[in-house]
């Protein structure tokens, strides 16, 4: 029997007894309810093919391949095997495979110009201690700015590009290293909800529209001390079998990176936009 339980003060919920291979359309609407209400779920203790899922990712909106392509999957381009090729070919340590996702917290695809709705991560193998992933609630993050830069942020877009101010783009392929910046609202409305969250990523954005430079730098630095507000957090102790799928559009995210390196810990992700017409892929 489907139960959905609250896992954090403010974010996130598990939901079992559910096999999320024989849904209908029906049984996944509390499910996509759910997500949208607490912007984590966690479904545990799934059996999955990497077919089943695809099915299963296609259900929240359109899965595209991740701009990093040296980790896409050889036969499911629309699939990034996280947590392969620590070592390399020499047997040297790769560090920047190792702490993928674990520099801060952010949120994905912030740098395109239709950034994701949503990323989904199955658990394939996990580590005995360590590799959680931390969540925090942007919703919060709005509603606890000081109403100074509220009113100063209203109407203002975010330039945002994959290495951001820093230009950390190791994971791209040479080719794919020119990036033109995406612009977005930085008190976003959500499109589903219609609640207001601080969009904002510290790694990816490079400037506020319209600002000199040394404001928006000054604003930004800001931004990115009051980003993850009080009680908005949830971290997930992996299991195997877990999929995870998070709201991008209301939530930042971070790898803690602290797990043995010579242990697995690998997932399938998938990253996911709204379907060309703004609704739901039914699968």
């Amino acid at each position: 029997m489907l139960k959905i339980q609250p896992v954090g003060p403010n974010t996130a919920a598990e939901i079992t007894g559910v096999d999320v291979k024989l849904l209908d359309d029906d049984g996944f609407a509390p499910i996509y309810n759910a997500w949208l209400k607490y912007g984590v779920t966690v479904v545990r203790d799934q059996e999955l093919k990497i077919e089943d899922f695809l099915q299963y990712s296609r259900r929240y909106g359109l899965v595209v391949p991740h701009p990093s392509k040296s980790t896409r999957h050889p036969d499911f381009p629309e699939i990034t095997t996280l947590g392969v090729g620590k070592f390399n070919a020499d047997g040297t340590f790769n560090n920047a495979i190792f702490k993928r996702g674990a520099a801060g917290f952010h949120t994905d695809g912030a740098y395109d110009e239709v950034p994701f709705k949503a990323t989904q991560l199955y658990a394939l193998a996990v580590p005995s201690i360590g590799g959680n992933t931390h969540f925090s609630n942007m919703y919060q993050a709005h509603d606890a700015l000081p109403d100074r830069l509220k009113t100063l942020l209203k109407g203002r877009r975010g330039a945002f590009s994959y290495g951001g101010r820093k230009a950390s783009q190791a994971l791209l392929n040479e080719e794919d290293r020119d990036w033109t910046p995406a612009f977005h609202d930085i008190l976003r409305v959500h499109a589903e909800t219609k609640r207001t969250s601080l969009y904002f990523d510290p790694g990816k954005i490079l400037y506020i529209e319209g600002m000199e430079k040394e404001q928006s730098d000054d604003i930004l630095d800001e931004l990115s001390e009051l980003m993850i507000a009080p009680d908005a957090g949830y971290s997930h102790h992996w299991r195997a079998g877990d999929i995870v799928i998070w709201d991008n559009r209301c939530m930042v995210h971070k790898a803690a990176g602290d797990y043995p390196p010579e242990q697995d810990r690998i997932h399938w992700r998938v990253s996911i936009k709204e379907s060309a017409d703004g609704n739901r892929v039914a699968a």
